[in-house]
């Protein structure tokens, strides 16, 4: 299987279907938010959402580090339209069954493109400080940063600019 291209995630990513300040009773209310997320950015079918709560009830997609992942079955593909992400920030947390939760990654994915998405989040939850960062995003921008692994800890144009100006 060919390797993702870098970066898939924030290629996957349309900033409208970002939402940091979002509340929910429980899980079952997060997930039927992340789908309408994924509804409105026109990426699924509204059947999606079952197929997604459906998903969840089969087995939790939490994953650690306040990140959960709701995606929906096998059999829900034929809902996707194309494959797309939302991000969900819940700042109060919600209840997991267990754990709680702060961010949900929703994910849309009609094959097995789902998989070097799940890698590269993976990557930033093995490294707390991005983790810690993602959980505590304020802007869609530093988001897609995030989930930009060749642009996670690369210097910014702005930021070379800045450096070679002259002081004083």
């Amino acid at each position: 299987m060919p390797e993702p291209a870098a970066g898939a995630a924030a290629r996957l990513l349309d900033p409208a279907a970002i939402r940091l300040d979002e509340r929910a009773a429980d899980r079952a209310e997060a997930v039927r938010l992340c789908g309408r997320v994924l509804v409105d950015a026109g990426a699924v079918e509204p059947g999606y959402v079952d197929a997604m709560l459906e998903r969840e009830r089969s087995i939790s997609t939490h994953l650690g580090e306040g990140v959960a992942i709701p995606h929906g079955t096998a059999a829900g593909r034929d809902l996707v339209r194309r494959d797309a992400l939302a991000v969900v920030r819940f700042p109060d947390g919600v209840d997991w069954d267990g754990p709680d939760v702060t961010v949900c990654i929703a994910i849309a994915a009609r094959g097995d493109g789902h998989i070097g998405i799940l890698a590269e989040l993976a990557q930033v939850l093995l490294d707390p400080d991005r983790a810690r960062a993602l959980r505590e995003a304020a802007e869609p921008g530093d988001v897609l940063r995030l989930l930009d692994p060749a642009g996670a800890d690369a210097t910014t144009e702005d930021d070379r600019l800045e450096e070679q100006e002259p002081t004083g």
